[in-house]
């Protein structure tokens, strides 16, 4: 339970910063011999809020720490998931689909992120399949398919989708059914790391239009008694929304 008092009074550090009581068990009202209640030695007057505590609530915009699924080390992680979901960015009702699906974490964000989104992640280990089948029931149940199996073989037997996130297994032929299946509006964002995955972006960005751009991101980690900064691999994204 959560006890908040010295709510609205006058200036000052009490006033500024209130007071908070946290306590286990169900909230018990006393009196206070006065004729006034108490809840566990508060004045009732100055309590603003009574309530239980409730476990922390990860909300639903894109960026789910890394730690939130389970994976190999094979995941887009939290800083590029969330910049290439503000692209491909998810309405309600909407598609995605996630080639080189790894953990889910992509699709899975995205039927988080939209009201009824859905999400068919495609991935060729059977092992990673199993494993973002796992995540999505965990994150985002009824949400997220999984399919295992070649891209190029499963792509034809899907529904058409809004949106196009490629993670793995980026080749001419996979880029090119992914922008034939959108439809006008139709977002794309493609991750590579490396020189092949490049070149193919960079042809589909003079082809197509979009941006392209080169993402780094460096976190700081002990290097002795000081701090540095550590950079994970670079990754080359290209982003597009189809044009009539």
């Amino acid at each position: 339970m959560v006890v908040q008092d010295h709510i609205g009074l006058p200036d000052g550090p009490q006033a500024r910063h209130g007071h908070e009581v946290r306590v286990a068990g169900a909230a018990a009202d006393q009196d206070d011999g006065a004729g006034g209640q108490v809840v566990h030695g508060v004045p009732r007057s100055r309590v603003a809020r009574v309530g239980r505590v409730q476990p922390e609530d990860p909300g639903t915009t894109p960026g789910l720490p890394d730690e939130a699924f389970d994976h190999d080390g094979l995941i887009t992680k939290r800083h590029l998931r969330a910049g290439a979901l503000a692209y491909l960015r998810p309405r309600p009702g909407e598609l995605l689909w996630d080639i080189g699906t790894g953990s889910g974490a992509m699709a899975i964000e995205w039927a988080r992120a939209a009201t009824d989104a859905r999400a068919v992640g495609l991935e060729r280990r059977p092992e990673r399949a199993a494993r973002a089948r796992a995540n999505a029931e965990r994150l985002a149940p009824g949400r997220v398919s999984v399919l295992e199996g070649d891209a190029l073989a499963l792509l034809p037997g899907l529904p058409a989708p809004d949106a196009v996130f490629v993670g793995g297994g980026a080749s001419d032929a996979v880029l090119d059914a992914c922008w034939d299946a959108l439809g006008s509006g139709g977002r794309m964002v493609v991750h590579g790391v490396t020189l092949e995955t490049e070149a193919l972006c960079v042809e589909r960005y003079r082809a197509h239009g979009g941006a392209l751009a080169r993402l780094l991101v460096e976190h700081a980690e002990p290097l002795g008694r000081y701090l540095g900064w550590t950079p994970q691999r670079p990754v080359i994204q290209w982003s597009c929304t189809k044009r009539p």
